[in-house]
């Protein structure tokens, strides 16, 4: 086997249909220099079973109890050889050109950028994201926060980083402590390590899509009845004030304050107008009314939230977590 330079880590569960797919993609890569970790976390379908019948070496399968994905990508990165670290979930896949691109990025701004995250493909659709976040003005390029950074951007620079579209330098996760890991977190586990990063690090974007994500096969991501689970930054904000530089602790309070707001107001939509007062009180003040969010947020957290979201949800529109 050739020298490894990225390690892809695939979390597996129950993605039976789909983890040929994305093995496929992966064996397919232009850049071959790769080991593949993936890890079963407690699938009871055939998922594991395709990928030990696998031919390619560079592929090997660890197994854990049903833990969550935060714990089983952290699995990988306690395994991973590579210099860099790729995440592929098990029903998505990348463009043949998805490594090398990411790694020639890297080669051309030097060893200070933390990481490289490219667009996607969204399907059933397959419409290309790079007008969308265009719009919300992200750029091609390296950047870095700064204490005057506008904090909705800095909300959609995290929203940007996608595991499944982020290659990162191994010692940047292991140093920033990986994935959330705790209470088996389902939703937001990735941004409790992208927001470290970015609070810390230069990160590169590139807007062009190397990737196919498929909202149509993401259990976690259809068929809702309620308000996702509450993102992990939210549940403990003092570990991202402890990783985060002070000069950016006022930057940090409004991007949570956003991302709190914005929550309120799902959690408004599904009638649990308290749980969205809560967070409205907790990290909210009445200095942050220009905020993104924040007013409806305030509505939100009264039964008339509530009674608004029964009328949305009578005519079936959903907000977007």
């Amino acid at each position: 086997m050739s020298s490894v330079k990225v390690s892809i880590i695939v979390p597996l569960y129950n993605k039976a249909p789909y983890v040929q797919r994305a093995l496929d993609s992966i064996i397919s890569q232009t850049f071959s220099a790769f080991e593949v970790i993936v890890v079963n976390d407690g699938s009871t379908d055939d998922g594991p079973a395709i990928v030990s019948n696998q031919s390619d070496p560079r592929i090997r399968l660890v197994t854990q109890s049903n833990a969550g994905p935060g714990p089983a990508r952290n699995r990988g990165i306690a395994q991973a050889r590579g210099e860099f670290i790729a995440f592929l979930d098990a029903d998505d896949e990348w463009l043949p050109t998805y490594l090398h691109e990411s790694l020639r990025l890297f080669a051309e701004v030097g060893s200070e950028v933390a990481s490289v995250s490219s667009g996607s493909f969204e399907y059933p659709e397959g419409n290309s994201t790079e007008d969308a976040w265009r719009k919300r003005g992200l750029t091609d390029g390296s950047h870095q926060v700064h204490p005057n950074s506008d904090p909705w951007h800095v909300v959609s620079m995290l929203a940007y980083m996608s595991p499944c579209s982020t290659v990162a330098r191994t010692e940047v996760i292991r140093k920033w402590g990986g994935f959330y890991d705790r209470e088996k977190s389902t939703f937001g586990e990735d941004a409790y390590l992208w927001l470290k990063v970015l609070l810390n690090e230069p990160v590169l974007f590139n807007l062009k899509p190397q990737t196919r994500f498929h909202r149509e096969a993401s259990g976690l991501s259809k068929n809702l009845k309620r308000a996702r689970p509450l993102e992990p930054f939210l549940i403990d904000p003092a570990d991202m004030f402890e990783s985060c530089p002070p000069a950016l602790h006022g930057l940090l309070e409004q991007v949570l304050a956003i991302r709190a707001a914005k929550t309120a107001c799902v959690f408004g939509y599904w009638g649990d107008w308290r749980a969205a007062k809560n967070l409205m009180d907790r990290f909210t003040a009445l200095k942050d009314w220009r905020l993104p969010y924040y007013l409806p947020g305030v509505v939100c957290g009264t039964p008339v939230g509530a009674a608004l979201g029964r009328m949305l949800r009578a005519v079936d529109f959903a907000p977007s977590a």
